[in-house]
């Protein structure tokens, strides 16, 4: 019988690829772009928090841009430490939110544009020339602005913005958790899991719940 070919040798995966400049430089030469980015849509309590970053045109240093990825895909610890660096490195960077009782009156969808609006406006210096804005949506920030689907993937300056709002919702979801322990907001953030959907059950809805988030609505309607 012939002989079986012997296998391949594993490849070793192909290096993933860092988020660059390249969406920044298309804007040409001498423009000042902002990366805007948004943490915070699917949880059930907290604010939805955006950032916005402008980085000098050669980016950050390379060591530090080695780091740079989207921040869901980056460990807790590690956007800790790359978040002094973002912030010592970028010509400006600004971080705001929009309140669970502004996402109640308006909506998740326009809540998240009215944060990364005022993220926009907040920034120190000369405004912006253009914004690079992740997702499908833009908000009326008054710049030229590009939507970038999966841009904290591939844009450095919404990359920096991705980490700089998760790390700063995080550390507000801290807070809270101080006051109202039984949610586990320290651990999840907020999100609906298990141990939070089970203590929203038990110790009802507190003032930092989205009421307009079915699992606190239909709470709501239980406990009153």
């Amino acid at each position: 019988m012939p002989r079986k070919a012997a296998s391949a040798t594993p490849r070793a995966p192909a290096p993933r690829h860092r988020p660059d400049l390249s969406l920044e430089a298309a804007f040409g030469p001498g423009r000042r772009v902002c990366g805007i980015d948004e943490v915070g849509r699917g949880p059930l309590a907290g604010p939805v928090v955006a950032a916005a970053v402008v980085l000098p045109p050669e980016g950050l240093p390379p060591e530090i841009a080695a780091l740079i990825d989207d921040s869901k895909a980056l460990a807790r610890r590690l956007r800790e430490e790359i978040e002094p660096a973002i912030r010592a490195h970028a010509l400006a960077f600004a971080i705001a939110e929009a309140s669970a009782a502004e996402i109640d009156a308006l909506n998740i969808h326009k809540a998240t544009l009215l944060a990364m609006k005022r993220a926009y406006h907040a920034l120190a210096g000369a405004a912006p020339d253009a914004a690079l804005i992740d997702g499908k949506f833009l908000p009326d920030i008054g710049c030229e602005a590009v939507a970038v689907v999966k841009g904290d993937s591939r844009s450095q300056s919404i990359a920096c913005a991705s980490i700089l709002a998760k790390v700063a919702r995080d550390s507000e979801m801290l807070r809270l958790s101080a006051g109202h322990p039984h949610y586990g907001w320290d651990r999840n953030a907020g999100y609906p899991t298990p141990e939070h959907l089970a203590a929203l059950s038990v110790h009802g809805v507190t003032p930092h719940h989205r009421v307009s988030f079915a699992p606190v609505a239909r709470q709501k309607a239980i406990t009153g």
